[in-house]
């Protein structure tokens, strides 16, 4: 049993989370002495906590809202997780009974990997829709793939647009659009980010980090104007995939 390790996920709330499912299938299917479990906190003040209860954890993703609020628990962070300023992984490092986290960011493959195919030439400009830890990686991803990412939320700042200043030649301008806020996420599927829809056309790729529900009102409004959509299945496979890799190497 000693060889029996746990990993888990991080967030509030987790109804909504596919992520222990996948891996406690692919656990079963390799044949791996492992198991994944949800750790719903409704404070990063109890994340030391779990490490003193789960001495055989060996490595954490992290969800909404905590990616940036569980950086200054982290002992060392990869270069490109510092860049982004979020971490959605956390490797556990074991001496005896000392242990050392570092946190890695796994969301910026998982999302590049995922929007390429759909990427034509005219993809220049994107608006990401939210300004948390996603949207940071999100926004690393576009810059990564030469699309230029403008962030918009509800307050005003210097580095974002408004929903209210979201005008037509505004959405007509940006051919790709990113929603990383929880809006329209499973029970609250009624809800979608406050764009004007009737903007977008069949030059726009819509992409929603959601997937549960598969199809939000974002998605099935912009569907409805004949763009492109993605949900964010995909990513969450590519993204654990790496999260696998990186517990383990």
């Amino acid at each position: 049993m000693d060889n029996h390790k746990i990993y888990g996920l991080i967030g509030f709330p987790l109804i909504h989370s596919f992520s222990r499912n996948y891996f406690n299938q692919k656990f079963e299917a390799e044949d791996i002495d492992a198991e994944y479990l949800n750790f719903e906190i409704d404070d990063i003040g109890h994340l030391m906590e779990i490490f003193s209860e789960y001495p055989q954890l060996a490595g954490l993703n992290v969800t909404i809202p905590y990616k940036e609020q569980v950086l200054p628990y982290l002992d060392e962070i990869d270069p490109d997780a510092a860049q982004i300023g979020a971490v959605n992984v956390i490797k556990i490092i074991r001496d005896g009974d000392d242990f050392k986290l570092k946190g890695f960011n796994s969301d910026v493959v998982g999302f590049c990997d995922s929007l390429k195919p759909l990427l034509q030439p005219h993809h220049t400009e994107a608006l990401v829709l939210g300004t948390g830890g996603a949207a940071k990686a999100v926004a690393h991803g576009l810059r990564l793939l030469g699309i230029e990412p403008h962030f918009v939320s509800r307050r005003k700042s210097a580095s974002t647009l408004t929903y209210e200043e979201l005008t037509r030649a505004t959405i007509a301008e940006h051919t790709v659009v990113v929603n990383t806020t929880p809006l329209g996420m499973y029970p609250h599927m009624d809800e979608c980010p406050d764009i004007p829809y009737r903007a977008l056309s069949n030059r726009h790729i819509c992409y929603d980090l959601i997937y549960n529900p598969a199809e939000t009102l974002f998605l099935k409004n912009a569907r409805e104007q004949g763009a492109a959509t993605k949900n964010g299945l995909e990513m969450l496979l590519l993204q654990a995939f790496k999260s696998y890799e990186i517990w383990n190497s």
